[in-house]
């Protein structure tokens, strides 16, 4: 069974109609399969945009299986950040949802892979960074 974690990328970008972000989110949840978010996630996507986007990146949100932050997943972050530290400029949210998908064993679902390269998750790529 497919386990999945969203970034904010999909939902930011399904709230615009960008880059098939819909498409997808319609597909992923016809999957028979598990469809996650996180607390970054919904504090990321939720922190920009109109009203009207925000009340469609809610919708999502709320079909999906919500889930916070362990200390285990913060750990894990934290040691995957110390060791790539010296060759990254990463985002500690990034770092965050990487420790979650870890915890959960899902693939990260993204339009930016290259945020979560070298954290040992897999990722799902969509928009212009699957086809580059």
């Amino acid at each position: 069974m497919s386990r999945y974690l969203l970034d904010t990328t999909v939902l930011i970008d399904h709230s615009l109609g960008l880059f098939g972000a819909t498409a997808l989110i319609e597909r992923l949840l016809g999957e028979t399969g598990d469809l996650f978010t996180c607390d970054v996630v919904v504090a990321e996507a939720l922190s920009k945009g109109t009203d009207e986007q925000r009340a469609l990146i809610d919708n999502v949100i709320n079909v999906l299986e919500y889930v916070s932050t362990t200390p285990d997943a913060a750990r894990w972050a934290a040691a995957a950040r110390r060791q790539r530290a010296r060759h990254s400029s990463h985002r500690l949210a990034d770092g965050v949802v990487a420790g979650v998908a870890w915890s959960l064993d899902a693939v990260i679902v993204t339009r930016n892979p290259k945020d979560f390269e070298g954290q040992g998750v897999g990722v799902l790529a969509y928009g212009p960074a699957a086809i580059a």
